[in-house]
């Protein structure tokens, strides 16, 4: 078991100025300053932000050039070519960007590499494959900041080019100087890039491909070209997407991505894209309001699919389908693939699991897994780095090397940590929190002990720090408080789902619940309130900790369904609960300390 210390925020504020000039309740006043929200117009922004807060395109470099060039390459009716990634942010981007060029008449068609014969990002078959096909200008998206040779070689051949992409600028770090590297495009479009002035720093490379049409839209506007209607017109459509690749590519959820994300969640039920109706259909989402939960645990993952076990081609199809039974069709497809790789990610989890624990000393987690599916170790990385909560790096055999992804921690730098070994791969790239590499087989022992003997991590930094917005007792909880947590939405990476907290309550009754009697339904009382709660996950430890501190006997009353003196603290999130009719309020257990 993971030690965890929990930690209740100590950020200060007016609330009850905050609360009365936003009509909020201190408490989610209180939620709001935790997320690192500190003057007024911060405030604003988080809660009433619209599109219209969002920057000009115009603030990226090179974005003016970019423009010109696409515009140019339109008029001159060039062959242009959309490269795109193989994940949901280089789908939903692609079909941006193909789509947008398409609606100003521009001849354009897309590419997208294949995970294990190609590997991440242009590379030179594509390349080779756009100069026979008579390409005059490829535009990148989700990729291209790190591949310097391919770009060479797409100069090399006359091949105008565009990067877009929004990963980290790959750098040497030289007596302790960065010195970064740079691709030889005609214009790239990456906020990231060191002397580039756009002020957010977090789009994904479905959020640059948005602004990278509304900057076309823009010029065209001034020229009075009425293409400029066409594209505006497609914009909410853009949102949707750029919202799913913001969301699904787990970037920053705050800032201009926040509203992205919240306005493209309002607006995915009313899309008149044929190919994602048909998804959020065999989703079995029609009737469901759809948050960040669905596009990041159902929608997505089915999109990711058709990537990692066949072609992400086939999501762009799907994205791109103008015939409903054609998109039925490819929506089922991509739930089955889904389905597919759930299995097999749970096998490799359990493989994982085990060797875990065989390196268990180790700060950095590098697990060689030969026979699993490339494409899924990145999921196997996160799932042992929750369990571990340490960085992990799951390795198997992929098309003549070995082939990785890994997922970090709060405090370690992944893409530095690799950085530093990058002597012993053959290619490598990422950011802060995953990474993905390449390598020879004989370098693995030699990659896992240079990581770990570079990692300076302490003890410390491996107890899980669960951070408690508001101690909130059970008499404050009510209807009201849940409805406003719905401002808070849409949840993610940097806006996370509030923690709420209750300190030593009695559990009156508890039930098992659930096909296998993997879940309880607890009844708890504090102060003479009383709440009904419900735990979904690790039920094993928290009885394995009843018994540890209360006895067998105890626990056995408990199971049984009896009264007993059993208390215990819980971080949890309140929710109502509609069944038959019937509303009632309760809260979801997400953690606990006996």
């Amino acid at each position: 078991m993971v030690k965890e210390k929990w930690i209740i925020y100590g950020k200060k504020a007016d609330f009850n100025r905050l609360s009365s000039v936003y009509k909020i309740s201190p408490i989610v006043a209180r939620i709001i300053r935790n997320r690192n929200i500190i003057d007024d117009k911060d405030f604003d922004m988080y809660l009433n932000g619209t599109i219209d807060f969002i920057n000009s395109p115009f603030l990226f470099k090179d974005m003016d050039k970019a423009v010109d060039i696409l515009l140019n390459a339109v008029e001159e009716n060039k062959k242009i070519r959309v490269i795109g990634d193989y994940d949901i942010d280089g789908i939903c981007s692609t079909y941006i960007l193909t789509k947008g060029i398409e609606l100003i008449g521009g001849n354009v068609s897309m590419d997208i590499p294949d995970r294990v014969k190609d590997g991440y990002g242009i590379n030179e078959n594509i390349i080779k494959k756009a100069y026979e096909d008579k390409v005059g200008l490829i535009i990148t998206c989700d990729n291209g900041i790190a591949a310097i040779e391919e770009i060479k070689l797409a100069k090399s051949l006359g091949i105008t080019v565009i990067v877009t992409d929004h990963h980290n600028v790959p750098f040497e770090e030289i007596n302790g100087e960065k010195i970064y590297k740079r691709v030889i495009a005609d214009a790239t479009v990456n906020q990231k890039q060191p002397d580039c002035k756009y002020p957010f720093k977090e789009l994904c490379g479905g959020g640059i491909a948005y602004r990278f049409m509304i900057a076309v839209a823009m010029t065209l506007q001034k020229l009075s070209d009425d293409r400029a209607n066409k594209i505006y017109t497609f914009e909410e459509e853009m949102i949707v997407f750029a919202a799913i690749a913001t969301i699904g590519d787990v970037v920053s959820l705050t800032g201009e991505n926040r509203i992205i994300a919240k306005t493209g969640l309002k607006l995915i039920k009313s899309t008149s894209n044929i190919g994602l109706k048909a998804l959020i259909e065999k989703c079995e989402l029609r009737d469901s309001k759809i948050s960040s939960f669905h596009i990041g645990f159902i929608i997505g993952p089915c999109l990711n699919a058709t990537g990692r076990l066949d072609t992400a081609k086939m999501g762009y199809e799907l994205l791109n389908c103008d015939d409903m039974k054609m998109a039925e069709k490819l929506a089922m497809e991509l739930v089955e693939l889904n389905n597919i790789r759930k299995n097999l990610t749970k096998t490799g989890e359990i493989i994982a699991e085990k060797l875990a624990l065989e390196y268990e000393n180790d700060k950095v987690l590098v697990l060689y897994i030969e026979k699993i599916h490339e494409s899924i170790a990145g999921i196997i990385a996160g799932r042992i780095r929750e369990k571990f909560n340490k960085p992990t790096i799951i390795l198997t055999y992929g098309e003549n090397m070995v082939k990785g992804s890994g997922r970090s921690i709060e405090g370690y730098d992944m893409y530095a940590g690799i950085n530093k070994c990058s002597h012993l791969l053959e290619r490598f790239g990422g950011h802060t929190m995953a990474a993905g590499v390449s390598l020879k087989e004989e370098n693995i022992d030699e990659f896992r002990n240079q990581l770990n003997d570079n990692c300076i991590l302490k003890d410390e930094d491996f107890v899980r720090r669960v951070w408690i917005d508001v101690p909130v007792p059970i008499g404050y909880i009510n209807d009201e408080l849940v409805e406003e947590l719905y401002k808070l939405e849409p949840f993610g990476k940097d806006n996370e789902k509030p923690i709420f907290a209750l300190k030593n309550v009695k559990i009156l009754k508890f039930y098992l619940i659930g096909t296998n009697k993997n879940m309880a339904k607890i009844i708890l009382e504090d102060g003479g309130y009383s709440i009904t709660a419900t735990l979904f996950n690790r039920l094993e430890e928290f009885l394995e900790l009843i018994s540890k501190k209360y006895g067998e006997d105890m626990m056995r009353r408990l199971k049984m369904g009896l009264t007993t003196d059993i208390e215990a603290s819980f971080t949890y999130y309140p929710v109502i609960n509609e069944y038959k009719g019937n509303r009632s309020l309760q809260i979801n257990i997400t953690g606990f300390m006996i």
